[in-house]
């Protein structure tokens, strides 16, 4: 593989987990680019998820960022619902484009307000049972671990600040990958040669992304930083 893929791949890691994400939308991306085979893709980035994820919910972690009472309900529902999806044969493409319009209107709306307010409801268990639900399948169909959509409607609905999102959305997406990988199974489980270099330059990749992001970056950047990354990643979602 070309020099400048692994650059791209360290580069996607970093930021993706300077906000908690695993980066599977982005690292499905780079590899359509390559031309990589459709399984080879799907399990290629929920296995490199399972890694960058786990180094950023780690760093943030330490950091004390995580509520477990948080991410308790949209587990629940996400990971059964995440391995169904998977499980599942149908065309994605109308899936990416309702999930990129959602990405592109999370984004908007907090570029619009910037602050930090009150949650816009209550704490919802319920809520939080059919979003994790929803979440969990389409992740599953699509091969990604759904942070992408968690974290902005974490901090939207004022459930979380940015870093608390942060923290939750990483394990959420360890556990929806792990589920998305058991519901693919069935069909075969192939990766792109070389994928160990991946798993070393991913890994180390997203520990310093999430040390930066954890730790080093204001809340203000972070915000921007995330929301660079929701538009980049609706802009795959549309084309790929």
């Amino acid at each position: 593989m070309e020099f400048y893929w692994y650059i791209l791949l360290a580069g996607i890691a970093f930021l993706y987990a300077s906000v908690g994400h695993g980066g599977a939308s982005g690292y499905l991306a780079l590899m359509a680019l390559m031309g990589i085979e459709t399984l080879a893709m799907r399990t290629t980035a929920l296995t490199l998820n399972l890694f960058v994820s786990m180094a950023a919910f780690l760093m943030y972690y330490q950091k004390e960022y995580f509520r477990a009472k948080l991410l308790l309900p949209f587990a629940l529902s996400s990971v059964p619902m995440a391995y169904i999806g998977a499980r599942l044969h149908i065309d994605p493409t109308i899936y990416k484009i309702m999930l990129g319009i959602a990405l592109l209107i999370a984004t908007a709306r907090m570029l619009i307000n910037p602050k930090q307010g009150k949650s816009v409801i209550p704490f919802s268990f319920t809520l939080a049972l059919i979003v994790g639900a929803a979440l969990g399948f389409f992740s599953g169909m699509i091969g990604i671990g759904g942070g992408i959509i968690l974290t902005p409607f974490l901090i939207i609905i004022g459930w979380a600040n940015l870093k608390e999102a942060a923290a939750v959305s990483a394990l959420f997406i360890f556990l929806n990958s792990l589920s998305g990988l058991a519901g693919i199974m069935n069909g075969g489980y192939q990766l792109i040669p070389g994928f160990y270099s991946w798993i070393i330059i991913g890994t180390s990749a997203g520990l310093a992304g999430s040390w930066w992001g954890s730790g080093r970056l204001s809340v203000t950047s972070l915000r921007y930083v995330l929301s660079a990354i929701l538009i980049m990643a609706s802009y795959k979602l549309f084309i790929f």
